[in-house]
């Protein structure tokens, strides 16, 4: 059964409106013309769509499962559309993302902004160490995915993570021996959090490892190399949350904003921004993640001087919506 476009439209545009008269407005049409469309839909599927009263236009059962799907179709319409149509687009977009951000979805990502617009000239830099902030207020870039405290203001809030310390699951400290770690290097913000910390804890600690990439920074706690702090949604296999009887400080919640330079708002880089967004919700931002598969795991633990014993973690389920 195939629905023409124009009658899932006018459903939505009558639900989203509340009557007749004002969806006709919104689609420039006459109200009767409205009216026609919609039984229309009704004729064809067979069933009512809405319950007509003198005062009020409500949604049937049917039409309300039915409006579900006609929203899906709409937008995956618009971006099949927005996909193969020419783009009139030119210029240039200089984008700055942290490596953690969206993890190996992100080349994707930039490939299908550069396939849309190919008269588009892209720039992205990458990286886990870069002051994307300071490149943005200097007009190096036009916008950047930023890591920042949550809370900060400025900019759109892309996704919010809870943080902790993590290890490789035989990761293990011999008794009065120094804690490890394996950070990025300076400006990383998770380096900045992690040593800030740490210096108002009883924890012994070195940086074991650095290395510029993230993918040097997992394959390093894989190996046991070190702690280091990741959201608690990326803890991959093989790697375990460090147990409260490691004595580790708390960790502050962390988040990705959209950033835009004073003049960086051009057409192009409002289509990359708009992109980027969209992927963003569909990774469940923006909220704090609450991983239910982590476990504090207590095997071995560096006991630090002067640390009572501390009652377990607590991971609490996905909030709602999430």
């Amino acid at each position: 059964m195939d629905f023409a476009p124009e009658l899932l439209r006018a459903l939505v545009a009558v639900a989203e409106a509340g009557g007749f008269t004002r969806a006709a407005e919104r689609l420039h049409l006459t109200q009767s013309a409205v009216s026609h469309q919609i039984r229309r839909l009704e004729d064809q599927i067979g069933t009512p769509l809405f319950v007509r009263t003198t005062r009020k236009l409500a949604l049937t059962e049917d039409g309300e499962e039915f409006l579900h799907h006609a929203r899906q179709i709409l937008q995956a319409h618009a971006a099949l559309s927005r996909r193969f149509q020419a783009s009139s687009l030119a210029g240039s977009v200089r984008f700055g993302v942290p490596e953690n951000f969206l993890g190996d979805e992100l080349p994707h990502l930039l490939s299908r902004f550069a396939r849309t617009f190919s008269a588009v000239r892209l720039e992205a830099s990458v990286s886990v160490c870069q002051d994307f902030s300071a490149r943005i207020e200097s007009g190096e870039l036009d916008l950047a995915v930023a890591m920042r405290r949550a809370g900060e203001t400025g900019g759109a809030v892309l996704r919010r993570s809870r943080y902790v310390w993590a290890a490789a699951e035989d990761f293990a400290v011999p008794p009065g021996s120094s804690l490890p770690l394996a950070l990025s290097n300076p400006p990383c913000l998770c380096r900045t959090v992690a040593v800030e910390a740490l210096a108002g804890s009883n924890v012994e600690w070195h940086i074991g490892f650095t290395s510029a990439n993230l993918h040097g920074l997992r394959a390093a706690m894989l190996a046991g190399l070190g702690a280091s702090i990741i959201a608690d949604d990326e803890v991959e296999p093989g790697m375990k949350v460090l147990a409260p009887s490691y004595g580790m400080p708390p960790l502050p919640d962390l988040e990705f904003a959209l950033i835009w330079s004073a003049g960086g708002k051009t057409p192009c880089a409002r289509e990359l921004g708009r992109l980027i967004a969209d992927a963003a919700r569909s990774f469940g931002g923006p909220v704090i993640h609450r991983s239910t598969r982590l476990k504090a795991i207590t095997d071995n633990p560096v006991q630090p001087k002067g640390h009572s014993p501390i009652l377990p973690i607590q991971f609490f389920p996905p909030l709602d919506g999430t």
